[in-house]
């Protein structure tokens, strides 16, 4: 499945890498210089309407100390040279005092036959000003102004009659200079807010972005999950996450390979085993004519026994391809079906393991044969493996079956003294591949043994399990009473082994 996947991503011509032209690291840097210049330009555009009101202002204060000078001596003695000198030194054409009501004019060169603008520098508002101001720079150059207002506490109206070339040239000047300075502004703030998202959020989300496009191409490589940075926010969590669904999706490939590889290894043998078990079932016919008792108690549970394995070795791709069949229900004696069970397990007597069989000779159970046969088998083979494999001769090793009756369910328990599961197993008990107890085991036993009392309609659950006491518990449906009451005392059979 990699193979055809980078075999398709090669014909395709796609390998995932995004074009730094349509990359998030280039949009986000054009965007923040977008938007920090529109910033700029909100702010270039009443600066340069201030700037516009503050050259006037100040010759509009220039005329007020010359009208003060004026005032106080004889206008009428300056001669022309000195009148033309004043006015030159403020570009002015003009200038006049407005004091109660008359008018005075101190000094005049040349007076205009008409003023293009008045400007009252008193109640010019902010939107008036930024409209004269622009007005000014793209259309003006060629206009007489006439600017008037009071200048600070006097109550002196003072005016000037004033060519706006000289404004409009300052104002030209002025914002040439500040665009400029704007535009290296835009570019430093742009780089640093570009440099810090890219590091906060850009840099994480590429790596996110390449670890998908890695993981796809080879989802059953552990090295290409992403390793999250210790993070507490949200691409902390995306990281997090994304490296959570990575793990789950390759521990799930390697289940389902592990299976696929079990279904082609068993595929491979059963067909060998099977005519095997068949040479078998002939010489445990041959048996069963063989008049020596001994023989002849041994061979019904070895035809039994060997009638079971041919089943298995037909059904055994069952649970890696399709379902288990479904329950094939019966009236059956769980006493006797569990003396099948120990029967199977060939307890080693050096083992010094005990099988207890406490369950209600009386009692029957509505359940396929076969599948609870199996459910057993498996928790039983699973607790005596786990009491073998301990050295220390005075522990007690024991393996109790039995048995429990409420209205119309049955419950089966089945305990042992072995050590008990490790922690991970407790944590995937039911889990194929995951609730293994021990090294090197599949797990199968117990999946297997939950999807059989499932089909049932029961439920099979782990009561408790610890150091020297393990207990499950078959809960199954029995539609009906049947045998000895539950409150009634079982008789206990015991075999030493």
């Amino acid at each position: 499945m990699v193979d055809e996947r980078q075999e398709n991503g090669k014909e395709g011509g796609d390998t995932g890498a995004v074009p730094l032209t349509r990359g998030l690291s280039t949009k986000l840097l054009l965007l923040t210089i977008l938007f920090v210049m529109a910033a700029e330009v909100l702010i270039f555009i009443p600066s340069v309407a201030n700037f516009g009101l503050q050259w006037m202002n100040q010759r509009l204060q220039t005329v007020a100390a010359v009208g003060v000078v004026l005032m106080e001596g004889d206008p009428d003695s300056l001669s022309r040279q000195a009148s033309n000198d004043v006015l030159m030194a403020m570009g002015a054409k003009a200038i006049a005092v407005r004091d109660e009501g008359s008018a005075r004019l101190l000094v005049v060169s040349e007076m205009p036959p008409e003023v293009d603008m008045h400007v009252d520098l008193d109640g010019v508002g902010p939107l008036q000003a930024i409209v004269r101001a622009f007005d000014t720079m793209f259309f003006g150059g060629d206009r007489i102004l006439r600017i008037y207002g009071r200048v600070g506490e006097s109550r002196s109206q003072y005016e000037i009659v004033i060519p706006d070339s000289a404004l409009r040239s300052a104002m030209l000047v002025y914002a040439r200079n500040v665009a400029v300075l704007s535009l290296i502004i835009s570019l430093i703030t742009a780089m640093l807010v570009f440099y810090a998202i890219n590091r906060i959020m850009i840099g994480p989300i590429r790596a996110m972005t390449h670890s998908m496009l890695a993981f796809g191409v080879a989802p059953d490589d552990a090295e290409r999950i992403i390793k999250p940075e210790d993070r507490g926010d949200e691409i902390g969590i995306a990281e997090r996450e994304l490296a959570g669904m990575q793990q789950t999706l390759h521990r799930t490939l390697g289940e389902r390979k592990r299976l696929a590889d079990l279904g082609l290894a068993v595929s491979k043998i059963n067909h060998d085993m099977r005519n095997m078990l068949a040479s078998a079932q002939l010489m445990s016919d041959r048996l069963a004519q063989v008049s020596d008792p001994a023989v002849q108690s041994l061979t019904p549970r070895l035809v039994r026994t060997l009638d079971r394995a041919v089943a298995y070795s037909e059904g055994v791709l069952a649970y890696g391809r399709t379902q288990e069949a479904p329950p094939t229900r019966r009236r059956l004696r769980l006493c006797q079906l569990v003396d099948d069970v120990h029967a199977t397990l060939a307890i080693d007597p050096a083992s010094g393991i005990e099988f207890v069989n406490e369950v209600d000779p009386t009692l029957e159970v509505h359940a396929d044969a076969e599948q609870l046969f199996r459910v057993l088998a498996n928790l039983c083979r699973n607790a005596v493996q786990a009491m073998s494999g301990e050295s220390e001769a005075a522990l007690v090793r024991r393996l109790t079956l039995s048995s429990a009756r409420e209205e119309r369910l049955v419950r089966i328990f089945v305990t042992d003294t072995g050590p008990g599961l490790p922690p991970r197993a407790r944590e995937n008990l039911f889990a194929a591949f995951r609730g293994a107890a021990k090294s090197g085991g599949t797990g199968l036993g117990l999946a297997i043994a939950q999807e059989l009392v499932h089909a049932h309609g029961g439920e099979i659950t782990l009561v408790e399990s610890g150091s020297g006491h393990t207990v499950f518990c078959i809960t199954l449906p029995n539609g009906g009473s049947y045998g000895r009451s539950s409150a009634e005392p079982s008789p206990k059979r015991q075999t030493a082994n």
